[in-house]
């Protein structure tokens, strides 16, 4: 009976603390702005060592993203709700708008989704597979159900815990590509001057 009791208390407990993809969404909207570091792997199809890249990255609700690489060469790139701007070391930034591809900014859209964990915006394009891994960690496994990503990617699987700590992109063409996020910081909550500054263009 002592056992019954005490299996019935330990799967109680379990079930409190069991993560879901309601609790992951509600936990990165509450998150206004997050900094982090973000290293990045992609393995080609043919070739024999991955490429590897580094960098910054920004991620605010009320402006959008802003990536940093740093290494191999310095690349920036700024996605909001109409821009996308591309700027290449000392070269002139590359604007795109909305209207004058609305393909790309569907996926642009959909890469801010992911950082979100907007389900939404996920239930539309993809379906899920969401496991609680123990401890606070968590999977999120998407399959593309709508065009053009199911021509794109076969699976993207996002990890983490307390913020996202990894996006896995398996493509179509066999190629694999893996971005971790590390030193995650939320703290301030608003941008401060230099940031703001980022995403004006």
């Amino acid at each position: 009976m002592k056992k019954l009791v005490l299996t019935a208390l330990l799967l109680v407990s379990y079930n409190a603390c069991a993560v879901t993809l309601d609790d992951i969404q509600q936990r990165f909207a509450a998150q206004q702005v997050v900094r982090a570091d973000f290293q990045q792997e992609r393995q080609i199809s043919g070739m024999a060592h991955p490429l590897h890249s580094r960098g910054k990255v920004l991620i605010a609700k009320s402006k959008g993203l802003w990536w940093q690489q740093q290494h191999p060469f310095p690349m920036t790139l700024i996605l909001d709700d109409s821009h996308m701007v591309q700027v290449m070391g000392s070269q002139a930034p590359q604007v795109i708008t909305a209207d004058s591809n609305p393909q790309m900014f569907q996926f642009n859209h959909l890469l801010r989704a992911l950082f979100q964990a907007d389900r939404k915006v996920l239930d539309e394009n993809f379906s899920s597979r969401f496991s609680d891994l123990g401890k606070g960690q968590w999977q999120l496994v998407l399959t593309p159900t709508t065009s053009p990503l199911d021509k794109l990617f076969s699976t993207i699987t996002l990890k983490g815990e307390k913020y996202l700590n990894a996006i896995e992109l398996n493509d179509t063409q066999g190629d694999f590509t893996e971005i971790t996020f590390s030193n995650q910081r939320p703290e301030p909550r608003k941008l401060t001057p230099e940031e703001q500054q980022r995403f004006a263009f």
